[in-house]
């Protein structure tokens, strides 16, 4: 089968971003006084959600509301300010969307990131790429695995969910994938081992940006 859309996680899929995050939560640790981590141990800190990153990352004896509300409030502010200091997208990424573009095929990207932070990094990183939606976390919007923003962006595209292939790097999206209907295809360059996409349901495991090109037509 050729696919006729795709939706993209967006960290650890698109753009390389861990270090900047790891290094803005350390900051953030440093100053209030909690031990840092290691650069490594965000890859298992990230993809659920700015809250439960930073429960991750503060020593369980400061997980009360009212430190967790002043941490995020603080990472929040240093992460604001330092977004960009090392984050690029992946090799092969910009090449991949742009030949995706060309086939016609409608881009989204749904992050776990907060909605306000993810749109600004798509149109920092990828300018030239138009995506027909482009979604983080917000409020009123349960975040993946839940399926609900998946499949109101696949809506959006005038596509099924059958007609989509939802592209991610964590155990996270590959439940969305198959909680949405969609092809769960994993990639190996992000956050998470290959296992832990196999045991999740992906259904191909790219090591390369353009493996994925397969799924899709040719171009017009």
């Amino acid at each position: 089968m050729r696919y006729q859309a795709a939706i993209f996680d967006l960290d650890g899929t698109l753009i390389d971003s861990l270090r900047d995050i790891g290094e803005a939560m350390n900051r953030t640790l440093e100053a209030m006084g909690c031990p840092g981590h290691a650069l490594e141990k965000y890859n298992y800190f990230v993809g659920d959600g700015v809250r439960q990153l930073v429960q991750r990352a503060l020593p369980p004896d400061r997980q009360d509301e009212r430190m967790v509300a002043e941490f995020l409030a603080a990472y929040r502010a240093d992460y604001g300010k330092s977004w960009r200091v090392h984050t690029r997208p992946y090799p092969g990424i910009p090449a991949l969307l742009q030949a995706l573009v060309a086939r016609g095929i409608p881009l989204g990207v749904l992050s776990n990131k907060p909605d306000a932070v993810t749109c600004r990094c798509v149109e920092y990183f990828f300018p030239d790429i138009p995506f027909i939606a482009v979604a983080g976390q917000k409020e009123d919007v349960p975040k993946k695995p839940d399926p609900t923003a998946a499949l109101a962006m696949a809506a959006g595209m005038l596509r099924t969910p059958e007609q989509c292939v939802f592209v991610g790097d964590t155990a996270t999206d590959m439940q969305t994938a198959n909680a949405a209907g969609m092809f769960p295809a994993g990639v190996t360059w992000g956050f998470r081992p290959r296992a832990e996409l196999l045991e999740h349901g992906a259904r191909l495991l790219a090591d390369r940006a353009e493996a994925l090109l397969g799924l899709f037509g040719e171009a017009a």
